[in-house]
């Protein structure tokens, strides 16, 4: 029985959670919540209270926990799924040895800002763990159509091929597929960017652009995706896998998704603040919008759906003001 550690209580963790006690005989788990009263609620209510509140955990053989250091420590697979802005402060005053020994599983879809750098990366050279001990969970999935348990496919990429195919067996279930990927870099690049394309594609539909247009510029943002992580990891990877154009494709089209959300709110006017206060999640691809075109300060590729974004976002450019010239950097 393999012991599992849950690091996060929003939408994503607690989809993970589902997913994960579905094969309740084969680990056990652990769930870090960063309340005792969110802990409780749980425990006492079989649901979350605040994300998809609509899964059930009654019966569910899982151990909440407001104690990070007791979850971390009970665990042997420890999986993170807070958002990329707080994972910093989370871990910040944990002892350096903590993550010693075990294996860390990434659910997250975002660059830590205080470093600019994918989580692999973070890890690395704050916490010291190797990529041999590393994993990344990615899409296309939204948390919202696995508590509906519909149909959905998971790609699990490691450079340690026994601990994505493990990962990846934690993961499938009747309504979960999984696959598996060495493409760490790759993946966690594309899952960041793809949350920057989902806003631009929320700000051109909030003006007013239809699905013709969208279809140019998902086409365009899977090229643009293509072309910044061949720079900054060059390897033999084919763009048009699930993990990368369908997650991409996913962000940019569904319902669900809460950069598109967030994005759609500044194309009918609403500014970030007020955007961002409207909203109840946290939106990644505000954070991803910076670091990736700070980053790109270095490599210079050409990027102009990144650096549309980043005028309307931090220059605070109206969009209905700059859109005409973007458009005739699209084809």
């Amino acid at each position: 029985m393999s012991e599992i550690g849950i690091i996060g209580g929003g939408s994503w963790a607690t989809a993970l959670a589902k997913i994960l006690s579905e094969n309740h005989q084969q680990h056990h788990l652990h769930w870090w919540l960063r309340t005792e009263a969110k802990a409780d609620y749980i425990r006492s209510h079989g649901h979350n209270p605040d994300y998809i509140s609509s899964v059930d955990f009654t019966g569910r053989k899982i151990n909440y926990s407001n104690d990070i250091l007791s979850v971390i420590n009970s665990a042997e697979y420890i999986l993170l799924a807070v958002p990329s802005a707080f994972l910093h402060s989370a871990l910040n005053d944990l002892p350096a040895d903590i993550f010693s020994g075990k294996k860390i599983i990434s659910a997250i879809k975002g660059l830590i800002p205080e470093t600019g750098q994918i989580l692999g990366d973070y890890l690395n050279s704050t916490w010291n763990i190797t990529h041999d001990d590393f994993a990344v969970i990615t899409g296309p999935c939204h948390a919202e159509e696995v508590a509906l348990e519909r149909l959905s496919y998971l790609t699990v990429a490691s450079e340690n091929a026994n601990l994505s195919s493990t990962i990846a067996s934690f993961l499938n279930c009747r309504f979960i597929k999984t696959s598996t990927t060495d493409d760490i870099f790759g993946t966690e690049y594309s899952a960041v960017l793809k949350n920057i394309y989902a806003i631009a594609a929320g700000i051109c539909h909030g003006m007013g652009y239809g699905d013709n247009f969208l279809a140019v510029l998902v086409s365009n943002a899977i090229r643009e995706i293509k072309r910044f992580i061949s720079v900054v990891h060059p390897i033999q990877r084919d763009i048009d896998d699930s993990a990368y154009l369908g997650d991409l494709m996913v962000t940019a089209y569904s319902q669900f998704s809460r950069n598109r959300t967030f994005g759609h709110m500044l194309g009918k006017g609403y500014s970030v603040t007020s955007a961002q206060l409207e909203m109840n999640m946290v939106a990644e691809g505000y954070y991803a919008t910076s670091s990736i075109h700070r980053l790109n300060e270095k490599y210079k590729v050409e990027m102009p759906i990144l650096d549309f974004v980043f005028s309307v976002i931090y220059e605070k450019k109206p969009a209905r003001k700059i859109v005409e010239p973007f458009l005739n950097r699209l084809n």
